[in-house]
C-alpha cells in the first residue's frame, strides 16, 4: 500500500483512539474489561501529565490504526525503553503493512529517544501476531511471566 502516513495523535482524535481501541478490545476477545471513555483518554493521554503517547496510521483519509506506547525503565541497560501496550490495524485493511509501518515509526523513535529496547506482550492464541513479530526479528521471552493486580485485587493489597 503505497500511501501510508503515521502521525502523532492529537486531542482532537480522541473519539477515534476510543473506536480503535473498541476494535482491539473486540478482537482480543476482551470487551468485557473495556471500561475506557473519551473523557479518561483526554485525561491520561492529552493532560498535564500524559501517560503514554498514541500515533495513527492513515491510508488515504482513513484511520486505518493506531500504537499506543509509554516508556519504562531497565536497571540494567541504565536506560528507557519503549513498552508498547497496543497495536491494532483494522481488519479490512490488514496485511498491506500498516502494522508494519507503525512498528517501524516506534523503533525509530526508540532510536532517537536512545532507549535500550523496544517490547511488547502478545496473547498466546494470537499465531498470526507472533509469526509477524518473530519475522521482525523480536525474540518471546520464554522464561518471563507476566504479573498484575487490578480491581479488588489492587484495592485489597493496597
Amino acid at each position: 500500500m503505497a500511501d501510508i502516513r503515521i502521525v502523532p495523535a492529537t486531542e482532537r482524535d480522541v473519539p477515534r483512539i476510543l473506536e480503535l481501541i473498541r476494535g482491539l478490545a473486540e478482537y482480543e476477545r476482551l470487551l468485557h474489561v473495556f471500561e475506557a471513555t473519551e473523557d479518561r483518554l483526554r485525561r491520561t493521554l492529552f493532560g498535564d501529565r500524559p501517560s503514554a503517547e498514541v500515533w495513527l496510521a492513515f491510508t488515504g483519509e482513513e484511520c486505518a490504526g493506531f500504537a499506543l506506547f509509554f516508556t519504562n525503565y531497565s536497571t540494567f541497560l541504565g536506560k528507557p525503553g519503549l513498552y508498547l501496550e497496543d497495536v491494532f490495524v483494522k481488519p479490512h485493511l490488514r496485511r498491506k503493512g500498516i502494522g508494519l509501518e507503525l512498528l517501524k515509526k516506534l523503533a525509530a523513535i526508540a532510536r532517537e529517544r536512545d532507549y535500550g529496547r523496544m517490547e511488547w506482550s502478545v496473547l498466546d492464541w494470537n499465531e498470526p501476531a507472533i509469526s509477524f513479530y518473530k519475522k521482525l526479528g523480536a525474540v518471546p521471552l520464554d522464561d518471563w511471566k507476566l504479573f498484575r493486580l487490578t480491581g479488588e485485587a489492587l484495592k485489597k493489597f493496597a
